[in-house]
């Protein structure tokens, strides 16, 4: 999840160089999405994965 979220943030930063605006916007978009998932499913794994069992 995080690489593509870096995959989407090199496409942006690419198109932003090149003036492709649009599709910069789009792209940045996507990665900011993609961090926030892999940023609550990492949090959720942490939590999740420190439980003990008796």
């Amino acid at each position: 999840m995080l690489s593509w979220a870096i995959i989407f943030l090199i496409i942006a930063i690419i198109a932003g160089i090149f003036g492709f605006a649009g599709i910069a916007g789009t792209a940045a978009w996507i990665a900011k999405v993609l961090f926030i998932i892999f940023l609550v499913l990492f949090l959720v794994s942490l939590l999740f994965g420190r439980r003990t069992r008796v």
